[in-house]
């Protein structure tokens, strides 16, 4: 897996299949682009704020509550 970073916990992959697998994984269909350091990320999902919603419910299901910063969407 290339995960180039993360935002709000999502991680920003180098490649489509990437980021839908991962989104796959979460009931999540498709994928939305970032600029990260003058590349094109993907992340799972059609929106950002879908893919985030999955996450966070993913992230309190394990009982895990961390968050960080991010931005870029």
């Amino acid at each position: 897996m290339s995960i180039l970073t993360y935002i709000n916990n999502i991680p920003l992959f180098s490649t489509i299949q990437e980021a839908t697998q991962w989104g796959q994984n979460r009931m999540l269909t498709g994928y939305h682009t970032h600029d990260y350091n003058g590349q094109t990320g993907y992340m799972g999902g059609t929106t950002h704020t879908n893919a985030r919603q999955t996450n966070q419910t993913t992230t309190r299901s394990s009982g895990s509550t961390s968050s960080s910063g991010g931005g870029g969407y």
